[in-house]
């Protein structure tokens, strides 16, 4: 008897970064020589509930490699916290003949695909955010895109806050997480770098800064993550305690866009494959993310446990770099 052929499916939510696109690809191109149907579902979770979902085939894959952002679209979707709406879901995947959903985005997609596991619906996410905050894994596709953005903007900013003699306030994304700050502020050679996991005392970086002017060092670099601060307030306040001009950046959304690097194209393609082998190998409810080079497979209740943290290895060397020596974590 002729065994019937297995027809996949996957979807981008949340935030969009830049590697999406190579990893859709890469289910597409894998699904197709396993002799698989693979169906695209746009915008999300919102776009499943609407039933929005396209065959896929190779012209599908074709040139989106090169592409920011992502060709299924994306969306969030806080009805997908409800029970019931999760329930709605996984009959609209079985009344399509979905075999396996591939989930890509960060914790809150993944937290979505645990919900339609739970309920019988075979699902693994490939990890998607900028922020590089997940659990069960190194590295998220559109880190190093991200980070490499911010380092490009940040060099334009040095050139002219030096020319003026100012300081430079950058804000990074990262509500919650400090990595792509604390990559920012190492690869650029910043003085400062503010994150949300360590507290600062912005009493003392006012003064640090007076010193840093004395010594006439004048065009110190602050990289803050949004979630340590209000940049443009912070800025404001160290201008008033300090007399020192400020020249603040808000770097915000540009962050997500570009197209990606070649670390996020390479990492895309990697998880991508691996997602769909691990469906069809019957592997369910499961991170598949990076370690040591290595793919991962992580279940989601470890995976959720708590948001991936700070690498202090790369905090203690940022403030061994910065020429503050002798200071403390949190000025």
């Amino acid at each position: 008897m002729k065994q019937q052929k297995k027809h996949l499916a996957v979807l981008t939510s949340g935030g969009d970064a830049p590697g999406m696109n190579a990893a859709i690809r890469s289910c597409i191109r894998t699904a197709l020589e396993e002799g698989c149907g693979i169906t695209g579902i746009m915008r999300g979770y919102s776009g499943l509930l609407e039933e929005d979902m396209h065959e896929l085939d190779t012209r599908s894959a074709g040139g989106i490699v090169y592409l920011g952002g992502t060709v299924l679209k994306t969306a969030r979707c806080p009805a997908f916290l409800k029970s019931e709406v999760r329930q709605r879901a996984a009959d609209i995947l079985v009344r399509h003949h979905i075999d396996g959903l591939i989930v890509i985005g960060g914790d809150g997609s993944m937290a979505g695909a645990e919900g339609l596991s739970s309920l019988g619906i075979p699902t693994v996410t490939v990890p998607g955010t900028i922020d590089n905050d997940m659990n069960g894994t190194d590295y998220t596709i559109g880190y190093d895109t991200a980070v490499n953005t911010a380092l490009d903007a940040v060099r334009k900013i040095r050139d002219t806050a030096s020319s003026h003699d100012r300081a430079a306030l950058v804000e990074v994304m990262g509500r919650k997480a400090g990595h792509l700050a604390l990559s920012t502020g190492i690869a650029c050679g910043a003085e400062y770098v503010l994150v949300p996991e360590i507290p600062f005392d912005r009493d003392r970086l006012c003064r640090e800064l007076q010193s840093q002017v004395a010594e006439g060092r004048t065009n110190s670099i602050i990289i803050c993550a949004e979630g340590a601060a209000d940049g443009r307030e912070l800025s404001q306040y160290i201008e008033k305690c300090t007399g020192i001009d400020m020249c603040t950046t808000i770097l915000g959304y540009i962050q997500r866009g570009g197209a990606p690097a070649a670390e996020d194209s390479i990492c895309a393609a990697v998880l991508g494959e691996a997602a769909v082998r691990a469906l069809l190998q019957g592997c369910t409810g499961h991170l598949v993310g990076m370690e040591r080079q290595e793919v991962k497979i992580t279940p989601y209740a470890e995976a959720g446990r708590e948001k991936r943290t700070l690498d202090m290895r790369g905090w203690k060397l940022f403030r061994k770099l910065s020429g503050l020596h002798g200071q403390k974590d949190n000025f």
